[in-house]
């Protein structure tokens, strides 16, 4: 009945862990190994057999028959064998099969099955999230803000938490416990303490993925993104292209009465966003990228990959921007 009563316990903590079946049974077997160890100090003459299904656990040590007992964890004398199992035909040499009751633990193995356990199932729920978010590396996910420490957001997703660093962050934005937030997933490692999943909204990537999100045409593949690059939370630039004659990409990316562009704008905390049609022609992409200015001129070295854009004095400003945004990212975009 203990073995029931203890399979009953342990499946039913690993349902709430979401542990699948036969990493429990896994997990037993190093339970009570453990066990064993501490109490006879070897184990490695020791094997457990774990039935989910019919609820049984058995567990067997292999000892070798000797003369002269020098080991008793891993020797038994042929007298005591012989008694153990009356009508044996055992000899010096043979290996005699222990059957261990797991109830000979007693209150110790309540105790200390409840640390082991707890934290075995740690390890394999860590395991589980670093293999489910090593893939997802790239995907937008939706969590809750759990905790504000020293600039860094802690979100979580079900059993997941995610962390947002201030580099990864708009800076425009206030989050506040219990903020639902939309971010990227950046980089997945693997630590001591277990697995660091980065998200962001300042990537790049995440502005690809919301206008992939947005704009069908882009995720079938009629439309694609050629370059992308930002001042998060102040303005951004992207270069679209269209593989089709018959579809506009700029009209595609900003939607009926702009539907399209407002919602991503909406989520970047009002950044806004300048759409730029591709050329293969260097000055016409150069003049679509330092839009709302326009260039009276470009002076285009492309050896050097250098250009000289003249403005009127009215346009000047609009050509720089605030802080130099708009002549920056023109620069990078096209670079």
């Amino acid at each position: 009945m203990i073995n029931r009563a203890l399979i009953d316990v342990f499946s039913e903590i690993a349902r709430e862990k979401n542990v699948e079946r036969s990493e429990l049974g896994s997990i037993i077997e190093q339970l009570f190994l453990h066990l064993i160890e501490r109490e006879r100090g070897d184990s490695s003459n020791c094997s457990v057999i774990v039935n989910l299904d019919k609820g049984e656990l058995e567990i067997y040590a292999e000892r070798e028959i000797v003369d002269d007992l020098m080991d008793p964890v891993l020797e038994i004398t042929l007298q005591n064998a012989l008694k153990l199992e009356p009508g044996e035909n055992f000899e010096v040499g043979d290996v005699f099969v222990e059957v261990i009751d797991p109830a000979i633990f007693g209150r110790r193995l309540v105790t200390s099955a409840k640390q082991f356990f707890s934290q075995r199932l740690n390890d394999v729920e860590k395991r589980y999230i670093y293999e489910d978010y090593s893939q997802r590396v790239g995907e937008i996910v939706i969590g809750t803000v759990r905790q504000i420490q020293r600039d860094t957001l802690y979100i979580n997703i079900d059993q997941a938490e995610l962390l947002m660093p201030r580099r990864e962050q708009i800076l425009s934005e206030r989050h506040r416990r219990g903020d639902t937030i939309r971010a990227v997933v950046k980089s997945v490692e693997v630590t001591p303490r277990g697995p660091e999943i980065i998200i962001s909204r300042t990537d790049n990537h995440f502005l690809y993925k919301l206008f992939e999100m947005e704009v069908p045409e882009i995720e079938d593949g009629i439309i694609e993104i050629d370059g992308i690059a930002r001042q998060p939370g102040e303005r951004a630039k992207i270069i679209v292209k269209s593989n089709d004659r018959r579809i506009d990409p700029v009209g595609a990316c900003v939607g009926m009465r702009g539907s399209r562009i407002q919602a991503i704008v909406r989520e970047l905390n009002n950044e806004k966003i300048d759409i730029v049609n591709y050329s293969h022609q260097p000055e016409i992409l150069l003049s679509r990228a330092l839009s709302p200015a326009t260039p009276l001129d470009l002076y285009i070295d492309e050896d050097d990959k250098y250009c000289v854009a003249v403005f009127n004095d009215d346009d000047l400003e609009f050509a720089i921007g605030r802080g130099g945004v708009n002549i920056n990212l023109a620069s990078r975009i096209t670079d």
